[in-house]
């Protein structure tokens, strides 16, 4: 165990400044004489984490978690006290001392390596840019120009540089002329041993040269661009002590500041994707390194924004896409608990964003920016939006791959909310099947848990977010079922009062409330199609849609029962108007119930002291609903529930047991 000498550790304390410890991986806002952000350690929506300079201290006020710069990167970064000190005193150009003379030396040799490992980079990369303003680097300079029309400010701010095609001409300057280590030259991935062992030859040849560096802007390895049809395309340094593809971000020293002050980072695909957006002044971009967008590169990027919004623009093409599809894979499951607002930019015509500002403003990007949608939408359209639902075997392929999505979702309002989008989709423009196929989403979630709880361990400590399906109440639905089929038995049996039917279901379809048991929408549209006159008894209609209908004999079999007679014996046909009425109330009101649960539970997931204008609107509409609820339930002279025991309408053992609680 390294033990460190207390002289390097006071010294450390003495040199180190906590803010910028901690403004590298929290945003912080001036607040009187210290400042204030969110705490890294919990999930928090408003800031209780606290920096003062003056103490050298910061403190939580919601985990209680507290100390100084030392404590706060040994918490963050779940590193030893010593490791701790070790990077602290590389960073502030403290010497180091320990107790023991052999570990000193050691420790010395491995801070001097790996100060030896950025020399040669940044040497390296003075060497690519001085070869590219030389003749045989003449090709990459007008590639850059002409073909990516960088102008000279932006070749020069991004260090880009030109490898010559010589063999061995970088290891000549490195090796033969400035005398570096061979191994040391190789370690940083800048030549490669030859099979025969005969020597070492440049990694990079006759390519137009990228530095990728890292948050403080050392060059920790490279990417290079054939000029020629050689394949690779793309190559880029291998891992060193230095470099970690799966860690790194290209551009992110240079995209920090936007990112934060913008409160957004996008992700883009390519090296020149993201030269192309800084010059156009968008520059809280970076790109991940040929490599899927990984969870460690994500938390990276969260460090700097609030709002942790990450905007992912990929091509729209094919390879596009399954870029993206791989991006939200592996961040998935942060998405999902919502620890980062993830979202899918997509450029018309199918471009990147470099072909996309050669003919289009930096602004018309911003505002493809601010109109990205959430990833789960766009996974929604990615899933249902150019298949043809009308086919049962897509319709059935869509629904499953829907629920699939739904299911990951552990927010409870997030949920609810795309329950209804999804149904929507599947509706295909029909908005009176949207409660019903709602319903359907919602009982093959629950199928879906049951079956995962079947698998799972009775003793397991996994929890399930069944309980938050947001189910319809027992009692609403009971109520709708019997309203519904009142409806249609008084249309059936009483033609004197069909009239007063079509007028009661027309008012409910202007407010967009249709049928929503499936077998009574079927009727409801097929009796519409068959137009009755006052002669066809509801004998004669029965025998028409056997005729009409015969291949949907599992529909009309559910809704023979509706068809028997005798069943009006039960029923006054004097006070038809007036059961119409009440039924058609009832309907309306349950739609109502729902959009009161739906805005409460809006309500309830916002902070009103940081959204007041929202929380006013959300309550006005609320109190609108209550008022609407209160006027149907004054305009309603029948109780329904009088009506159940009617040999027409037998209840199940779940209506009996709801029948209690239903207030109509």
């Amino acid at each position: 165990m390294t033990r460190l000498h207390p002289d390097t550790i006071e010294a450390v304390k003495q040199r180190m400044d906590i803010y910028d410890v901690v403004s590298e991986h929290v945003v912080l806002r001036k607040q009187g004489k210290d400042f204030a952000g969110l705490c890294p350690f919990h999930e928090e929506k408003t800031p209780s984490f606290t920096v003062s300079p003056s103490k050298q201290l910061f403190y939580c006020f919601g985990c209680g978690k507290g100390g100084n710069a030392i404590s706060f990167l040994m918490e963050i970064g779940q590193q030893s006290f010593a490791d701790v000190v070790l990077n602290l005193a590389q960073r502030y150009q403290v010497p180091v001392r320990t107790l023991d003379e052999r570990e000193q030396q050691d420790f010395q040799r491995q801070l001097s390596r790996r100060e030896q490992l950025y020399e040669i980079l940044a040497i390296a990369c003075s060497f690519y840019e001085h070869a590219l303003r030389q003749p045989q680097g003449k090709t990459a300079l007008d590639y850059l120009k002409q073909s990516r029309h960088l102008s000279d400010d932006t070749i020069r701010k991004f260090q880009l540089g030109y490898a010559p095609e010589g063999w061995e001409t970088l290891y000549g300057y490195l090796v033969k002329q400035k005398g570096y280590p061979t191994e040391l030259v190789e370690a940083a991935g800048l030549i490669v041993a030859r099979k025969n062992g005969s020597g070492y030859y440049d990694r990079f040849r006759n390519r137009v040269l990228i530095p990728i560096c890292d948050d403080r802007g050392r060059v920790i390895g490279f990417g290079g661009r054939t000029l020629t049809d050689e394949q690779p395309k793309y190559l880029n340094s291998p891992e060193t002590e230095l470099f970690d593809k799966g860690r790194t971000l290209f551009s992110i020293d240079k995209a920090r500041q936007a990112i934060a002050k913008f409160d957004r980072a996008v992700v883009v695909e390519g090296y020149f994707d993201v030269i192309a957006l800084h010059a156009a002044g968008i520059s809280e971009v970076v790109a991940s390194l040929g490599t899927a967008l990984g969870e460690v590169q994500v938390k990276h990027l969260l460090r700097y924004t609030e709002s942790k919004q990450v905007i992912l623009n990929f091509d729209t093409d094919a390879a596009g896409n399954r870029a993206a599809q791989r991006a939200i894979g592996e961040v998935a499951d942060l998405a999902y608990r919502g620890m980062v607002q993830l979202r899918v930019l997509q450029i018309p015509e199918g471009k990147d964003a470099d072909e996309f500002l050669q003919s289009a403003s930096p602004e018309a990007y911003r505002k493809l920016i601010d109109e990205s949608p959430l990833w789960i939408d766009w996974q929604i359209d990615e899933i249902a939006g150019d298949r043809d639902l009308s086919r049962a075997d897509l319709y059935q392929t869509t629904v499953r791959e829907l629920v699939k999505l739904l299911d990951r979702i552990q927010n409870r309002t997030t949920r609810t909310h795309y329950i209804n989008q999804c149904a929507q989709k599947l509706s295909q423009g029909d908005a009176r099947r949207v409660p019903l196929l709602e319903e359907n989403l919602i009982a093959r979630l629950r199928r879906s848990v049951s079956r995962r709880a079947v698998k799972r361990d009775e003793s397991s400590e996994v929890e399930s977010h069944d309980e938050d399906l947001p189910l319809p109440v027992d009692a609403d639905r009971s109520l709708l079922e019997r309203a519904e089929a009142l409806l249609l038995r008084v249309y059936l049996h009483d033609v004197d009062a069909r009239s007063i039917v079509l007028d009661a279901v027309q008012a409910l379809e202007e407010q967009d409330i249709s049928f929503s048991v499936s077998h009574y929408y079927w009727l409801w549209q097929h009796l519409t199609e068959l137009a009755p006159t006052p002669r066809d008894s509801a004998a004669s209609l029965w025998g028409k849609l056997q005729e009409r209908y015969s291949e949907a004999s599992a529909m009309l079999k559910r809704i023979e029962v509706l068809f028997q007679a005798g069943e009006m014996e039960e029923i006054d046909v004097r006070r038809a108007p007036l059961v119409v009425r009440s039924a058609a109330s009832a309907i309306e009101r349950t739609i109502a119930q729902k959009r009161y649960r739906q805005i409460l539970q809006s309500l309830e997931t916002i902070d009103i002291r940081e959204e007041p204008e929202l929380a006013r609107q959300y309550q006005t509409q609320l109190l609108a609903e209550k008022r609407h609820i209160d006027e149907l339930d004054r305009r309603r002279n029948i109780d329904l529930t009088d009506l159940v025991s009617l040999p027409w309408q037998a209840p199940s053992p779940q209506l009996e047991a709801a029948e209690g609680s239903i207030d109509v």
